[in-house]
């Protein structure tokens, strides 16, 4: 199971919110680009980054700081928040990003998804599934639709989509342990798609359960960023 420890950018610092509350934030590094150099120092290969006033302007507001992370760390990088246009993920993907993750727009626009598949490839695109109650939230969580995360993500299996980063919102940023029997349900619903697991994670126990259920990766941000979960513990799994 892969390991990926959250770094989520807001107004230029590494940030964690509750329930994706944007009022409700903690400032857990000044600098996102030496957040990710603790990272990387501690052989994490893979890091899970959010724009999130990307998120809420619909644009890739802190791409600079990204780039840097890339550049200064060599480290894996999967980006989401405010992807709305096919140049976004273009610049992304030319500035060594790795992975873009496409959240409001696979519930707002279908067809995106298909043609940002047709010109980067499956391997380069992952559609973030956030859910209220079991029903997909979009515009950086402010908003919520009428479509339920398994009818969403068996659409966008249909059409290629091969990974997915699954998260409940009411789970995130809580440290109260994430959604298993959604993550089972998802994993019982697809048949070729992989899902990253994201929101809730409180333990070390919560990441094997995770693993036994099948998910191909796990996001860990507070569980980590509260001590709650150490890095050395994250290494070792990421080596599984």
């Amino acid at each position: 199971m892969q390991i990926l420890p959250a770094i989520d950018i807001k107004n230029g610092r590494a940030v964690r919110l509750f329930k994706g509350d944007f009022a409700q934030e903690t400032v857990v590094n000044a600098s996102p680009l030496a957040q990710a150099e603790i990272f990387a120092a501690a052989g994490i290969k893979y890091l899970h980054v959010v724009d999130l006033d990307g998120a809420l302007d619909g644009r890739a507001t802190s791409a600079p700081i990204i780039e840097e992370i890339v550049t200064q760390t060599g480290l894996k990088i999967e980006v989401g928040g405010g992807i709305r246009t096919l140049e976004q993920i273009s610049d992304y993907l030319a500035k060594g990003v790795d992975r873009v993750i496409i959240g409001s727009m696979a519930v707002k626009n279908p067809d995106f998804v298909k043609a940002a598949l047709a010109q980067f490839g499956a391997d380069k695109i992952v559609v973030g599934i956030d859910a209220k109650k079991g029903l997909v939230a979009t515009e950086g969580w402010l908003e919520t639709s009428d479509l339920d995360y398994i009818t969403l993500a068996l659409e966008m299996e249909k059409i290629g989509v091969r990974l997915f980063v699954y998260t409940d919102v009411d789970r995130d940023g809580t440290l109260t342990g994430p959604n298993f029997e959604h993550y089972e349900k998802l994993q019982a619903a697809l048949t070729r798609a992989a899902v990253i697991a994201s929101g809730g994670i409180a333990q070390l126990s919560d990441l094997t359960k995770l693993a036994d259920i099948g998910v191909a990766g796990t996001i860990v941000g507070k569980a980590y960023y509260n001590g709650n979960v150490s890095l050395d513990e994250l290494k070792t799994l990421s080596d599984l």
